[in-house]
């Protein structure tokens, strides 16, 4: 991602906001958190996190599969809800003027970040094939950069991404991300702009 040459925005609120993002694979979403980190200070957590430490200390590999695969089994285990307590705890204790909330996929983590104040859902949109293009080349997990499109798009309909149109639906907040890096931080200041004045 390009580095920005800005000092950090201050958010002049007397409550933090809290930004859940949901967006299919590669939508987006990681350069919008970076963004508003560099730019406005904002703290991330991420659903996929909790799931990479697990594996990381098993010494299995992080790929696509293995997340669904741990995410699958610890749910079933220790209930549906489990990661957006994790998540929606980790998102309430952080400072900053702006928390990030990535990874959003169902309604029981909406259920959950819905009971913290200022939380506002915004949606990442962004046409499949430059989706599957980004994905391929940020390469994020194992075998992601060998996938064809075919496979891509095979992948929206695994039990981790199939909940997420119907999330998307309900997102009162959207961006379109199929434009330049540019486009979509103008977007974005907009957006956190917007926030600002409620």
């Amino acid at each position: 991602m390009k580095r920005l040459n800005s000092t950090l925005i201050k958010i002049n609120k007397m409550s933090k906001i809290i930004i859940g993002l949901v967006g299919p694979i590669a939508s987006g979403k990681d350069v919008t958190k970076k963004y508003l980190i560099e730019k406005y200070g904002a703290e991330a957590v991420k659903f996929s996190t909790p799931l990479r430490d697990v594996l990381n200390r098993l010494h299995i590999p992080i790929s696509r599969d293995n997340i669904i695969d741990i995410s699958t089994i610890l749910r079933q285990r220790f209930g549906q809800d489990l990661l957006s307590k994790v998540i929606t705890h980790d998102a309430s204790v952080l400072t900053s003027d702006i928390v990030i909330v990535d990874g959003i996929r169902r309604w029981t983590d909406i259920e959950h970040l819905s009971l913290l104040d200022n939380f506002k859902l915004v949606k990442i949109e962004a046409d499949s094939k430059i989706r599957f293009e980004r994905m391929r080349i940020r390469n994020e997990n194992v075998g992601d950069d060998k996938k064809s499109y075919q496979e891509f798009m095979a992948d929206h309909e695994r039990e981790t991404e199939i909940t997420i149109p119907g999330v998307m639906e309900k997102a009162k907040y959207s961006l379109n991300n199929d434009g330049t890096f540019e486009d979509l931080y103008k977007k974005i200041d907009l957006l956190i702009a917007e926030f600002n004045k409620a």
